[in-house]
C-alpha cells in the first residue's frame, strides 16, 4: 500500500479533491492556486502524480478521488502508531493523554468506541 503514502503538499492537494468532487480541472488549478498558491503547471503536476498513484482520477477534465480520505488517515495512523510505538495503541494513547484530563461525556465516548472494537 506504499500508493497511500502521500507526502504533506500532495495530501493537502488531495484534501481539495475530497472536500469538492467531482469538481473540473480548471476549478482545481483555481483553488489550488487560492489555497495552495500554487501555479497551473503544479496544479497539474501534482495531479498527474496522484493519478498515476491511483489516488485520484481525472476523466473528461473532471477529477474525482480513486482512494477516500479515510482509507489514506487509516494508512498513515498506522504507520505513525507502528513507527514511533511498535504498533502499541495503548502506549500512544499512554503518552498522549500524559498531561490531559477528559470530560466524563469524552471518556464515555471512547468506553462505548472501546467496547464496540473489543474481540468477544
Amino acid at each position: 500500500m506504499d500508493k497511500f503514502n502521500l507526502c504533506e503538499s500532495e495530501y493537502r492537494f488531495a484534501s481539495i479533491v475530497w472536500e469538492n468532487e467531482p469538481l473540473g480541472s480548471g476549478k482545481l488549478v483555481e483553488l489550488c492556486s487560492e489555497k495552495l498558491g500554487w501555479k497551473k503547471s503544479t496544479t497539474y503536476t501534482v495531479l498527474k502524480k496522484l493519478c498515476q498513484k491511483e489516488i485520484l482520477q481525472n476523466e473528461n477534465s473532471i477529477v474525482t478521488s480513486v482512494v477516500k480520505k479515510e482509507q489514506i488517515q487509516k494508512f498513515e495512523s498506522e504507520q505513525f502508531l507502528e513507527k514511533n510505538f511498535g504498533g502499541s495503541l495503548p502506549k500512544f494513547i499512554t503518552s498522549f493523554m500524559s498531561d490531559k484530563k477528559l470530560s466524563k461525556d469524552d471518556a464515555d465516548y471512547l468506553k462505548k468506541l472501546i467496547d464496540n472494537y473489543k474481540e468477544e
